[in-house]
């Protein structure tokens, strides 16, 4: 469909509207306090071995309790949370016809739904996580592998939940589903399965960055940056069709 309204005025007009509907007190309270529990266990656990460990063992004891309670927890969750509500939101209160009504493309529809959960949820993980790795104080190699593992993870995961909800109505079930069932056990167990889980990844930057050998995380810097890159693009050109042959009257 060509439309009158250009595709960046598409953007952020859609984009604009989907995180005045995201930010609800109540979510943002409720997923920033999780990440904030989560982050003082990271914190709190790293920094438990006193004067007698060493800094080699402190680092990998924090960079194994970020990896498997941030990001096996909180980054994927929050991104869950926002991302399938994207669209999901407006479709189940029928809202969603209004943004039909304007002359404009369905890709920046897909880009600004992206970007809107991706604008709510990266603060939420990124800075209770960065904190917690600061707090831990078991050096700027956990600190810096967190920022970046974190942004990747979360990018990545708002696009493949984003597209979940245009899919599906009970989209966070899937998506729990997804995080507990195939990040948690299918990718241990099959090398296909490890290709398709986004934790992978994470882990791969974080054990590239610090230097500490993770399970799933044996991956190249590039390959663990790169590929979920082309897991966005492939997600939100899957969200653009979705949104093409989607029916909301």
């Amino acid at each position: 469909m060509t439309g009158s309204v250009s595709g960046l005025r598409a953007i952020v007009i859609t984009h604009r509207l989907l995180v005045r509907q995201l930010v609800t007190r109540g979510r943002i309270a409720a997923l920033l306090g999780v990440g904030i529990i989560v982050s003082l266990v990271v914190a709190l656990v790293s920094r438990a071995g006193g004067e007698d460990e060493s800094a080699e063992e402190a680092l990998e004891i924090g960079t194994s309790v970020m990896s498997n309670l941030g990001f096996t927890i909180v980054v994927p969750i929050v991104a869950l949370v926002f991302a399938s509500a994207a669209f999901g939101d407006l479709k189940e209160d029928g809202t969603l016809v209004y943004l039909w009504l304007r002359p404009m493309d369905r890709w920046p529809m897909a880009v600004a739904g992206w970007l809107a959960a991706a604008t709510v949820s990266l603060p939420v993980t990124l800075v209770p996580l960065t904190v917690a790795a600061l707090i831990a104080d078991v050096g700027s190699e956990l600190v810096w592998a967190t920022v970046l593992a974190c942004v990747v993870g979360n990018l990545a995961y708002t696009a493949v939940f984003m597209l979940l909800g245009l899919l599906t109505k009970n989209s966070v079930v899937w998506g729990i589903g997804y995080i507990l069932i195939w990040e948690g056990l299918v990718a241990g167990i099959s090398g296909v399965g490890e290709k398709l889980a986004i934790r992978g990844y994470t882990r791969s930057i974080i054990a590239e960055q610090t230097g500490v050998d993770l399970y799933l995380g044996d991956l190249s810097l590039g390959i663990a940056v790169v590929v979920p890159a082309l897991v966005i693009l492939a997600a939100v050109v899957l969200s653009t069709l979705r949104l093409r042959s989607l029916d909301v009257a």
